[in-house]
């Protein structure tokens, strides 16, 4: 079933929404504030997520920032800010659709199955993950270099996979924890570097001659 987030800091707001989305079967989960948003997103897998901008502890604007660079997860914005320079800076700041309040329930879900289409559309795409000469079929966990299998283990997939999906984006050691270990992980930050070292390693071996994995110092790792 299809799981849509909705990040509100309004009460009754929620429960509107949640009665709309639930009547056409999609499973809603809540969040008051742009805080908590995150805190579920690194933890759960939703298909979508509706942002409102003005709420306490952590805004819709430093939500969507921090939502984007660890996720492409499509977001709907739906606020009172409704000026075209508000759309515009939602837009460009990584938000999908942009909906102001008060607004019709139809045009609602109408915007949301357009987003989730578009999101369905390029599912079997995303199934392989390709960057120079290295395919990761996601489905079945598999990692090839110019179809020469690489025996990864599950940490090292994980790794790469999300490196890959974030290329150009520096992901500093504790966002890397966070998204392979999890917000729970009791470990240490440099655990990242021993896999990182074996991944690169592995990757030699399997013939690929330039380091695609970059060390930023002070910060973390990234994917040209």
């Amino acid at each position: 079933m299809t799981r849509i987030l909705i990040v509100d800091d309004e009460f009754h707001m929620r429960q509107l929404l949640r009665i709309y989305l639930q009547q056409h079967h999609y499973q809603v989960d809540e969040a008051e504030n742009g805080k908590e948003a995150y805190d579920k997103i690194l933890k759960e897998e939703y298909d979508l997520m509706v942002l409102d901008i003005m709420m306490p502890v952590m805004d819709g604007w430093e939500t969507l920032e921090k939502v984007r660079k660890v996720s492409d997860l499509p977001v709907l914005m739906l606020t009172a800010k409704g000026t075209t320079e508000d759309k515009v800076t939602g837009l460009t700041s990584g938000a999908d659709d942009y909906l102001v309040k008060p607004f019709e329930e139809a045009e609602l879900v109408a915007r949301i199955q357009a987003l989730l289409r578009r999101t369905q559309k390029n599912t079997e795409e995303d199934e392989l993950l390709k960057y120079k000469g290295i395919v990761l079929n996601l489905s079945a966990r598999i990692a090839t270099y110019l179809e020469k299998t690489i025996n990864l283990t599950q940490t090292e997939f994980d790794l790469l996979e999300i490196l890959i999906k974030h290329k150009g984006k520096v992901l500093s050691r504790e966002q890397l924890v966070e998204l392979v270990w999890g917000i729970d992980f009791m470990g240490e930050d440099r655990t990242v570097d021993s896999h990182i070292k074996n991944l690169r390693e592995k990757l030699r071996k399997a013939g690929l001659e330039e380091q695609i994995i970059k060390t930023v110092w002070g910060i973390g790792y990234k994917v040209e």
